[in-house]
């Protein structure tokens, strides 16, 4: 099943099965358990951040604190701590939570935050890349597990589609349907050998015939005796 991570599979396995955990808990609602995965997911990528500058952090508390003490002030570092606060928050949060349609919109955000989380991540293992930046988390392959078909492949699918169409409407006008075909050679044959005689014809056979019954009538009064 595809999911907004797959980008993330050939980063960290590790991460991406943490992360892929926590949609299939959101997609069976279990919505708390989703938020505590997301929290997991945040915590593993900080120790993976830190890296060898990891000392005495043993929670997570110690390392978002040191990478805020490390951070360079720009606005995507500000971001990335701003995501990773957010899930660590919820995910400490969501075993207290008394509201399930509540529970759905905010494991739904968690999933949003680490999903920008890991753009970051990935970012900064990777370098940047213009097709990962351009990316944006999609709800309906969340629920689905289908990518949506951008505009235009949707474009380009309808064109094919219409053209098929009409296609098929010549197609129809060109050629007759069997059934209509067979009943005009039907009509062809019978036209074909029955005996069709003209008007014309007729009226000179009758003009034929009555010439032949007066002649003969002639015939038969000159031969009476006077």
């Amino acid at each position: 099943m595809t999911t907004n991570f797959d980008f993330l599979k050939s980063t960290d396995k590790n991460l991406f099965e943490i992360i892929t955990e926590a949609e299939k808990l959101y997609r069976d609602e279990y919505f708390e358990q989703c938020m505590t995965q997301t929290r997991r997911f945040a915590e593993n990528i900080c120790k993976n951040v830190l890296g060898n500058r990891r000392t005495t952090e043993e929670t997570f508390d110690d390392m978002l604190a040191t990478l805020k003490d490390k951070a360079g002030g720009n606005p995507q570092e500000k971001e990335f701590l701003d995501d990773l606060y957010f899930l660590k928050r919820k995910g400490n949060k969501s075993t207290h939570s008394s509201s399930v349609e509540k529970d759905g919109i905010t494991a739904l955000e968690c999933l949003k935050r680490a999903f920008e989380v890991a753009i970051s991540y990935s970012v900064y293992k990777n370098g940047p890349a213009e097709k990962l930046l351009r990316m944006q988390y999609d709800t309906e392959l969340l629920v689905t597990g289908k990518k949506n078909k951008s505009l235009a492949q949707r474009y380009s699918e309808k064109k094919i589609q219409l053209k098929k169409t009409k296609q098929n409407q010549i197609s129809t006008k060109k050629f007759p349907e069997p059934q209509k075909l067979r009943t005009q050679k039907r009509k062809h044959r019978s036209t074909k050998n029955g005996l069709k005689i003209p008007v014309f014809g007729i009226v000179m056979i009758i003009a034929f015939t009555i010439s032949l019954t007066i002649i003969g009538f002639l015939f038969l009064t000159s031969l009476r005796p006077y």
